[in-house]
């Protein structure tokens, strides 16, 4: 039986996994109420709720489940497999599939005033905050103490010093065009779903050009936001920090970045109706 120790245990490791769990069985069935499972991203598993196809099905449903970070309740009969239904024991079962994944990374590197901005405000959005620097006396518990690691290196090595994965958000406050033109094509390899640049768009359109000419193809550069965040005239770092860590979220969520101000029409009538 797994307990919740042994979720509280993963959750701690920072593991993803999908935990499945029986919450209502009548009749003949596999388990009983309470029975329940992990899953992991991989497939493999720990601990059961019955078995054969049943399983498998539930397995598969918990896979897509953590695909999609979506909660899930289905339904089972085990009647007539001719009719699709996973068993013949007579009985019926819900199972509630509930994904549990590990905070979402936001990789920040130059600590400057913006980037110390973003991981402030990063960190109580509740990402998991990463801040890195070729400088060392900048990305340091001292000056940005709001994050998980502080890492001093190289951008181009940034990949190998942190886990980018589809779960990653890599905002670069840079200092200068040289920096991101020599970093970029390293992380334009990784799976991460979003890489801002800061900087003015003329500034953009310098480092595009100097890394067209090094052989990036315009298909991975289009997968760079830059200038970074929402247009919101936003002047001083926090603000920027807010446009930053506004665009991420609205990609997360699926947003349109509209104001939702509603006016409802005017009630006033003529006279006569």
């Amino acid at each position: 039986m797994v307990g919740f120790a042994r979720i509280a245990e993963l959750e701690g490791q920072g593991r993803s996994f999908a935990v499945a769990t029986v919450i209502r069985a009548r009749g003949s069935t596999p388990r009983r109420a309470g029975a329940r499972m992990l899953i992991f991203p991989d497939g493999s598993q720990e601990g059961t709720i019955g078995g054969g196809e049943f399983e498998n099905r539930v397995i598969s449903e918990a896979l897509d489940a953590l695909a999609r970070g979506r909660h899930k309740t289905l339904h089972y009969r085990f009647a007539d497999p001719e009719q699709g239904d996973p068993g013949v024991c007579g009985g019926e079962v819900d199972v509630y599939i509930e994904p549990v994944q590990p905070p979402p990374k936001l990789v920040i590197f130059g600590a400057g005033h913006v980037g110390k901005a973003v991981a402030h405000l990063g960190a109580w959005l509740g990402f998991q905050v990463v801040v890195a620097d070729d400088r060392s006396d900048f990305a340091t518990p001292d000056q940005v103490p709001q994050a998980a690691r502080h890492i001093t290196c190289l951008l181009s090595r940034l990949p190998e010093e942190v886990g980018l994965d589809e779960r990653t958000y890599v905002v670069l406050t840079t200092r200068n065009v040289a920096i991101d033109v020599e970093g970029l094509p390293a992380l334009l390899q990784t799976p991460v779903p979003y890489i801002g640049v800061i900087g003015s768009r003329r500034r953009w359109e310098t480092t595009l050009a100097e890394l067209e000419e090094k052989g990036v193809s315009a298909g991975a550069l289009e997968r760079v936001s830059s200038p970074v965040g929402l247009e919101i005239n936003a002047e001083t770092p926090e603000e920027i920090a807010v446009s930053i860590l506004g665009e991420i979220i609205m990609l997360r969520r699926g947003g349109r970045a509209q104001r939702m101000a509603h006016k409802p029409p005017s009630r006033a009538r003529s006279a006569g109706g």
